[in-house]
């Protein structure tokens, strides 16, 4: 049997958990409501967009968000490579050029071959009727209560 599992949102997180499951072999649609519908936050089309800053905090792994980015990097963390790759100098933290961070994010999941993008806007009474996988619902908190909806 073949397993497909819908994720919305193309956050950090979703598509973090796309990516991971993608690499397992299982198939994903990602479900993503941009470009269809901004929100006041964002301003590309872009997976994994920033909105606030571009610092993702300490890289030592002297501190706690150092050994949870370098735990990241050692389970294949798509969200770490691409921070990796986007890097800008900023001390000891880790800050990215938000551009090329989403960027590689979006190119990366894209041309994933198992995984499948939908963009559409899905309004929480669809949620139930169109998408009979098993779906992953991740929010942004920036927009969690917005009235914004996929």
């Amino acid at each position: 049997m073949t397993q497909t599992v819908n994720v919305i949102g193309a956050g950090l997180a979703g598509s973090e958990a796309a990516y991971q499951l993608a690499e397992r072999g299982i198939k994903v649609n990602l479900i993503e409501m941009r470009p269809v519908k901004q929100t006041p936050a964002h301003h590309t089309d872009k997976f994994a967009e920033l909105v606030c800053s571009n610092s993702l905090r300490g890289n030592a792994l002297t501190n706690g968000v150092g050994v949870l980015k370098e735990e990241m990097r050692r389970l294949n963390s798509i969200i770490i490579e691409a921070a990796d790759k986007a890097r800008v100098p900023a001390g000891g933290a880790l800050a990215v050029d938000r551009h090329d961070f989403s960027g590689y994010i979006t190119e990366t999941l894209k041309n994933h071959e198992i995984s499948q993008l939908l963009m559409k806007k899905l309004m929480p009474f669809q949620m139930d009727t169109q998408l009979s996988q098993q779906t992953t619902y991740y929010r942004n908190p920036c927009t969690r209560n917005s009235g914004h909806y996929w």
